[in-house]
């Protein structure tokens, strides 16, 4: 997170001796990135948090891989992706490679049983449908239809739903995702001609303090591994922190559309990054005012990445045949554009309400068995002429 935030009690120097009521310490953790060089955040626990009563189990959830190499353009179901009621049974990842893993999800029920901790990978949670409240060690964040969540790479986590009817799209990312760089200035400050700016960044202002003893299942992810390990005192146990290292929720209605006379080309999109992928919102906005404009998309060359779209609503005028919930993958390599006869469409309109979630992962992602049940049939060849 690029601006500091504190919540909670904390002393007034960090290292230093703070006392409970009773005149015992609290435990102090220094929860960082990239060792001592990345954002960090320095919590205090009511126990050590270190005290682990068993590990119980451990299996392996890497993906399994269909296509390792290819160069298919695909469009998926994402809805055809059937509703579980386990939180982690529910994630099938269908797009990966090894800076990211692309995850449909539909659970019904909130993590009643366990706590989830990703120690693998930064996860960045899109709500398509749903609502509810996103519960962490370092305190809370109501969720709603359209809001990214960004949980930090080892925050540990529960996760509740209002309803039984919940759609995610959720990007596992083993790179920190960061706001833009060239929206910031070099203190870390959002520019004025970003996008969005830090009011519409949503920080945890509720924060759970439970001093409890007994047994407490965290379910670890580590090396595609999980690992179910038993604490001895409650996950949420923190009574305050204060750095730049905590998870945060972002509405993708709150970013602001950059247009201009001609078609605008996708980074002006871009609402998240990595040094591996970049993340674009494309939302309802002003088409180009150029007299001769072409509202739609230009044919591209994508040779340094693929491109992932996931439709969430409205009208995608470059396509033909999209629905809610459907993702296409136009790999690198080859050219990708617009449909036959969505160039003349666009011509004259003013405006679209599409809304849409884009990746572009600078190395070929690969196609898991999970996505090969929701492809489309040739989707490949719906760029020839009838």
């Amino acid at each position: 997170m690029p601006f500091y935030h504190k919540l909670g009690k904390i002393p007034p120097k960090r290292h230093t001796q703070f006392r409970k009521p009773d005149g015992s310490l609290y435990s102090e953790q220094l929860f960082g990135t990239i060792g001592f060089d990345g954002m960090s955040t320095n919590s205090y626990h009511e126990h050590r948090p270190t005290q682990v009563k068993a590990i119980r189990a451990q299996y392996n959830i890497a993906p399994k891989i269909a296509k390792e190499n290819h160069l298919h353009s695909y469009r998926l179901h994402g809805f055809k992706i059937k509703p579980e009621n386990d939180y982690l049974d529910s994630r099938k990842a269908i797009l990966t490679n090894s800076d990211c893993t692309i995850i449909l999800a539909a659970p019904r029920r909130s993590t009643n049983e366990y706590f989830y901790k990703n120690t693998d990978a930064d996860e960045l949670i899109f709500i398509h449908k749903g609502s509810g409240k996103l519960r962490t060690m370092l305190g809370n964040l109501d969720f709603k239809y359209g809001d990214y969540l960004l949980v930090p790479r080892g925050i540990i986590y529960k996760i509740d739903f209002n309803t039984e009817d919940n759609r995610l799209f959720i990007v596992e990312s083993r790179r920190p995702i960061y706001t833009p760089k060239r929206y910031r200035n070099w203190f870390g400050q959002l520019l004025e001609h970003a996008p969005y700016c830090e009011r519409d960044l949503r920080r945890p202002e509720e924060l759970e303090t439970n001093n409890e003893k007994g047994e407490f299942l965290i379910k670890v992810k580590k090396q595609d591994d999980i690992f179910e390990m038993i604490y001895a005192t409650h996950p949420f146990d923190v009574v305050g922190y204060d750095g730049f290292n905590y998870p945060y929720a972002f509405s993708i209605h709150d970013f602001e559309p950059i247009t201009g006379r001609i078609h605008q080309p996708p980074p002006v999109h871009q609402t998240f990054e990595t040094d591996a992928f970049v993340i674009c919102s494309f939302v309802p906005r002003l088409y180009d005012y150029h007299p001769d404009a072409i509202p739609a998309p230009y044919n591209h060359s994508n040779i340094d990445s693929d491109e992932v779209l996931y439709y969430v609503d409205g009208d995608f005028m470059s396509r033909n045949h999209i629905e809610k919930g459907q993702i296409t993958l136009h790999p690198g390599g080859i050219p990708h554009g617009p449909h036959p006869g969505a160039i003349e469409r666009s011509v004259g309109k003013k405006s679209t309400e599409e809304l849409a979630v884009m990746i572009d992962p600078f190395k070929p992602l690969m196609i898991t068995e999970a996505a090969m049940k929701l492809q489309v049939d040739d989707y490949y060849k719906s760029w020839l002429m009838d």
